[in-house]
């Protein structure tokens, strides 16, 4: 084997961390600078007609919120390796995002946060992670399944016999994979994930359901907020309808991060328009959702990464 000199290595990393940040910045700069949806004039003359300090602090406060809910989550489920403080799961959580901010559903997130153990330790905190963001996914699934129901309600998007088929066919794939669960593929099966499941102590898979319904109801409620502060005047359970709906209809496309807002956006444009929504003023608010959601955060994060230090070297 070919041993790498120390410098070298350390060359590697510093090569490795500057090109994702460079790479997360450039990505941003992109989205941002190329929307032609966007109108700027009119988004900076709306925002100043409707800022107030109290609207601010209310959005801002949502913001932080939302991350520092996933910081809890992290923290929560990283003891069941070894206790970190809240700084060390920010630096972590933030870190990997940042990293994951041009890979593909965001995985880039799973190699960021495996980096900061040790190597024998990927695998669980892979593991981990994919208990961090399941949870997330599952809730979006549920609740938006119930808030598309009560949408379509009202506006009929489809008709009740393709429901029945849709219901039937998620049934059908849940007993199918209960009378499969013992098959295994290369040495892996749904049986021997659930146990894998079990062995994290209920007190930790409590913490995290409701340190996640906590992060979804602060995202969705911070989306519902921007619509009132644009003078959106819609029923507020038709409205969260259509934005639970956005949420599980996106977060069922497979997308990149940095098109995170180019996805919804397109998706809350239709929803949001069977109730009448301006569509301008539905894309200002999916970018600034992202902005707020994605691209403050990973500001923080480009410092993590540029002043991290593996636990294991490349």
């Amino acid at each position: 084997m070919i041993s790498i000199p120390h410098k070298a290595k350390q060359f590697l990393v510093f090569t490795i961390k500057v090109l994702i940040v460079s790479g997360a910045f450039y990505f941003i700069y992109q989205q941002l600078a190329n929307n032609k949806q966007l109108d700027w004039e009119k988004f900076q003359a709306l925002v100043l007609e409707k800022q107030s300090f109290g609207n601010i602090a209310i959005i801002i406060f949502l913001t932080f919120l939302n991350r520092f809910l996933e910081i809890l989550k992290w923290q929560n489920l990283v003891t069941v390796i070894r206790k970190i403080s809240v700084g060390e799961a920010s630096k972590q959580v933030l870190g990997a995002l940042t990293a994951a901010l041009f890979t593909p559903n965001g995985i880039g997130e799973y190699a960021g946060k495996a980096l900061y153990f040790e190597k024998s330790q990927t695998k669980k905190i892979i593991f981990l992670n994919l208990i961090c963001n399941g949870i997330q996914m599952v809730l979006t699934i549920l609740i938006g399944i119930f808030g598309l129901l009560f949408f379509n309600a009202k506006f009929r998007i489809i008709t009740t016999q393709t429901v029945g088929i849709l219901f039937i066919g998620f049934f059908s794939l849940i007993l199918f994979l209960f009378f499969t669960k013992k098959i295994a593929i290369k040495g892996y099966s749904i049986e021997k994930l659930l146990h894998k499941i079990n062995e994290i102590p209920k007190k930790v898979h409590q913490k995290n359901i409701m340190l996640a319904i906590g992060r979804y109801l602060v995202f969705s409620h911070q989306y519902y907020f921007l619509f009132l502060i644009f003078e959106v005047d819609v029923p507020y359970f038709l409205l969260m309808s259509a934005i639970t709906s956005v949420y599980f209809l996106a977060s069922s496309l497979p997308t990149f991060q940095f098109l995170d807002f180019a996805v919804k956006g397109s998706v809350a444009v239709y929803f949001f328009g069977l109730l009448g929504i301006n569509e301008w003023i539905v894309v200002f608010i999916s970018t600034l959702m992202w902005f707020l959601n994605t691209v403050l955060p990973v500001l923080v994060g480009s410092y993590f990464v540029l002043n991290f230090k593996p636990k294991w070297q490349p």
